[in-house]
């Protein structure tokens, strides 16, 4: 997946921030507990072996040395490019722990637009199920998925009368949690008290869909995300969700790389070019319980003109200001949103923006730019997987993993680090020093069976069309197009299309047979060839959308 300097896909020309955006209240943090306990890591058997490399020098440009070297009596150069201690605490071996509990933060569940207005939507939060609908009112509920009769999951039932109903049994409950009918209760019965559903608090924001997942301590309403260039007039965006097949701390590490995206993404647009590959620079202006944020660019560039900032529990946000030819100060922001689902899975709402948008990006469909995004992540999906399988297999933090240079990636080991400083707050985590491994198995969803489910899986809330429906998050439209009321809308029209004009072209084919005038018969085989010129581009389209991207280098 490409860093956010890749997702401004008009943004050809060079561009500065004046000064650091603020978005969130960080001085509501409170300040980290020092502790002089070390670190106990399970330590790696090292080899004897020494490999020695030498940097290529042809192209004159030089590592930065934004970071205070370490100890000077080393028996080599390997501090001068690696990534150092970032306080003394951690020089001496000693952890930094903050307060900190995942349930006590807002997670982004959705974007609002994609909500089904019909039926309920199953989502996860690390290991929590959770349920999402929209009431007789239109107002967004999240429930535990988990009928208290039961234990059969609420997202695959359906809506009557704005309640939620319940398919094994057909409980229905409103909006509080609340059981309202038992089918097989006797008239003269009253419901149980207990039957009823665990909720949790949602709140929708600048398009976002957000849930807190504390059922012990009340919304902090502080804590809810605000992103003011978003907020500015003029302002336009486009935004999706994706749902990936990777862990969302391999999702974050990836998001704040910008040093991959040349090779990686190597002419995905036009400004990703491998020859581009340089050392960059990175300045840490900010570090908190929260997260941290600072400025980067080009290692030869005289300013840092993008500004990065990750604010627990996984925002991301790169933003850019410059001053155009009128001499009006314009905003660009990119934007991650990442969810955890679970061991090995994640979810990203993605949204990229600016107050000054090439006219061009109005007349290009917003699909379009949804199943380019598709292939950036496709182009990636192999290496984070294969990361994420090394993590789990390993059980070791990342710093006996990695080798994080300093110029260029200063981001994913403050990353790390802050997992250090909060993990032990989270159901498990992979920090630069600490590890804490899952406790609970990862859940593994099954396809559904047999022709009922089949077909009650085609539905788009459910996740399928036809006979596409066994869940696969290694396939595009599993992992996109089914969350995108747009993308999902246009496949149904190339395929309404592609049908239409299968039949017109046979049509006009069997036309073309028995009419008897040689005009005719040109004019008829003519716009047969045109039908199936339309055929043949609904079928590239509809292809665009469930198909991935493979490199060509590949062998099979």
């Amino acid at each position: 997946m490409a860093s956010p300097i890749l997702k401004f896909p008009f943004l050809s020309h060079t561009t500065s921030l004046s000064k650091p955006l603020a978005f969130y209240p960080l001085s509501l943090t409170p300040k980290p507990r020092k502790t002089s306990r070390p670190i106990h890591v399970k330590q790696q058997q090292q080899g004897s072996i020494k490999c020695h490399a030498v940097t290529d020098l042809t192209s004159g440009n030089t590592v930065p040395s934004s970071i205070e070297d370490q100890s000077k009596g080393e028996d080599n150069d390997d501090h001068l490019v690696l990534v150092g201690p970032s306080s003394e605490e951690e020089r001496r071996g000693e952890r930094e722990v903050a307060d900190y509990d995942w349930t006590e933060e807002w997670y982004p569940l959705y974007l609002t637009k994609d909500v089904p207005d019909d039926a309920p939507l199953g989502l996860t939060v690390f290991d929590k199920q959770v349920v999402l609908y929209k009431d007789g009112q239109g107002e967004l509920r999240c429930f535990e998925d988990r009928c208290p009769h039961r234990l059969a999951k609420l997202s695959e039932g359906q809506l009557i009368d704005g309640r939620l109903e319940c398919l094994y049994h057909g409980w229905q409950f409103e909006g509080e949690g609340n059981c309202v009918k038992i089918p097989q209760l006797p008239a003269n019965a009253k419901i149980p008290q207990s039957a009823c559903v665990k909720t949790y608090e949602v709140r929708e924001s600048q398009g976002v869909v957000w849930v807190w997942m504390s059922l012990k301590s009340q919304p902090n309403i502080n804590k809810l995300p605000w992103f003011e260039n978003f907020a500015r007039p003029g302002f336009k965006d486009s935004s999706a969700v994706h749902e990936l097949p990777y862990d969302h701390s391999i999702l974050l590490e990836n998001l704040m790389d910008p040093a991959h995206i040349p090779i990686s993404h190597d002419r995905t647009d036009l400004s990703a070019k491998r020859e581009n590959a340089q050392p960059l620079r990175f300045e840490v202006t900010e570090r908190t319980d929260r997260g941290f944020a600072g400025w980067w660019g080009g290692g030869d560039a005289q300013t840092l003109p993008n500004f990065l900032r990750f604010e627990a529990p996984c925002v991301l946000s790169n933003n850019r200001e410059f001053i155009d030819g009128k001499g009006v100060k314009q905003y660009f922001s990119g934007l991650f949103l990442c969810r955890p689902t679970g061991q090995g899975k994640s979810m990203l709402i993605v949204r990229f923006g600016g107050t000054a948008m090439p006219q061009i990006a109005n007349w290009i469909p917003e699909w379009f730019f949804h199943q380019r995004g598709c292939t950036v992540f496709e182009q990636d999906m192999g290496f984070l997987s294969s990361q994420n399988e090394v993590l789990m297999k390993e059980k070791v933090p990342t710093k006996k993993l990695y080798l994080n240079l300093r110029s260029s990636d200063t981001w994913v080991a403050e990353y790390r680090k802050w997992m250090d400083k909060t993990g032990h707050g989270m159901p498990y985590h992979f920090g630069h020093n600490t590890i804490s491994l899952p406790e609970l198995p990862a859940v593994v969803e099954h396809a559904p069976a047999g022709l009922v489910a089949g077909v009650s899986a085609s539905f788009p809330a459910k996740g399928g069309t036809g006979t596409m429906h066994a869940p696969n998050l290694g396939n595009r439209y599993f992992r996109h197009v089914i969350h995108c009321k747009g993308c999902s809308g246009a496949l149904k029209a190339f395929n309404t299309w592609k049908k239409a004009l299968s039949a017109i072209s046979l049509a006009l084919t069997a036309l073309a047979i028995l009419v008897s005038g040689r005009q005719w018969k040109a004019a008829l085989l003519v716009s047969t060839s045109l039908c199936l010129a339309g055929v043949y581009a609904c079928s590239t389209l509809i292809q665009m959308s469930t198909t991935n991207f493979i490199r060509t280098h590949r062998r099979f």
